[in-house]
């Protein structure tokens, strides 16, 4: 169960949340307890959540567009119809996450755990994907155009009828 006063404070907003981060730096390393915490439709925009316990958060439809998740947990989470667009998830951990028609596009997703993710009808355009792991990742009518994918691990990853158009390999 989420720590009730730090979603409280997400739930004040991001000017709010992302000073409160800033001047309780030693929390960053602690990770803000968000877990199963239920922010399904949520303006999350521009937040500070590095390093975020988010592990089977219900984040579906909800707007996190240049959010800081890097280092987030993101396993078991329902990012499902989620606008991750511009984000940071420079190794985030969204293992077996469900980003079903979710947006990635020009998302830092390097060094990103997306193993056994369901990315069907996901868009990861001019997406940043360098030595993330998709084993064993769907990605069915996906879309991956114009994305940066060198040294991506794509070994058991399924693409059955997604689009990859102009990849950087």
């Amino acid at each position: 169960m989420a720590n009730q006063k730090e979603l409280a404070l997400l739930s004040a907003g991001k000017t709010i949340w992302n000073t409160w981060r800033r001047e309780h730096a030693e929390i960053q390393a602690l990770e803000p307890d968000l877990h199963d915490a239920d922010l399904r439709g949520a303006d999350l925009q521009g937040f500070d959540l590095i390093h975020a316990d988010l592990t089977g958060a219900n984040l579906r439809e909800a707007d996190l567009r240049g959010t800081d998740l890097r280092e987030a947990d993101l396993r078991n989470a329902d990012l499902r119809g989620a606008n991750l667009s511009d984000a940071n998830l420079l190794k985030a951990h969204l293992r077996y996450a469900d980003l079903r028609g979710a947006s990635l596009c020009r998302s830092i997703l390097r060094e990103a755990d997306l193993s056994k993710a369901d990315l069907r009808g996901a868009d990861m355009e001019g997406a940043l994907l360098g030595k993330a792991n998709f084993d064993g990742t769907h990605l069915i009518q996906g879309e991956i155009d114009e994305a940066n994918q060198e040294g991506a691990m794509l070994a058991k990853a399924t693409f059955d009828k997604a689009r990859l158009k102009e990849v950087v390999r």
